[in-house]
């Protein structure tokens, strides 16, 4: 597997908008307008980051009726987000404490 494809996948999940609305699927199914109300973000910008999500194969889409639900990928999406929940539950002592990633954390948030 390509490196880049490794950095791609990684830059999807941490773009904030791309984040939150995987959050909010993991809770349920949702459409454009209920992400878009649960978020505050406008409708473009949703449906912008969910085609993404769509076409990196994230999250799927079923009609209903005049518009589409949302729904994570049952498939990989989901078992991947359990495996880091698990990782957390070991780690997250370690991940907050950990001098690079707050550095770096530090800078972007200085910019």
């Amino acid at each position: 597997m390509k490196e880049a494809s490794y950095n791609l996948f990684f830059k999807a999940f941490s773009n904030n908008t791309r984040f939150e609305i995987i959050k909010l699927l993991r809770k349920s199914p949702l459409n454009v307008n209920e992400i878009s109300k649960k978020t505050c973000f406008e409708q473009s910008r949703v449906s912008h980051n969910l085609k993404c999500l769509e076409a990196c194969g994230f999250v799927n889409s079923k009609q209903n009726g005049k518009s589409k639900v949302y729904s994570l990928d049952k498939k990989h999406i989901i078992p991947i987000l359990k495996e880091i929940d698990k990782h957390l539950q070991t780690y997250d002592k370690r991940l907050n404490c950990c001098g690079v990633l707050k550095n770096k954390s530090s800078r972007i948030i200085k910019k």
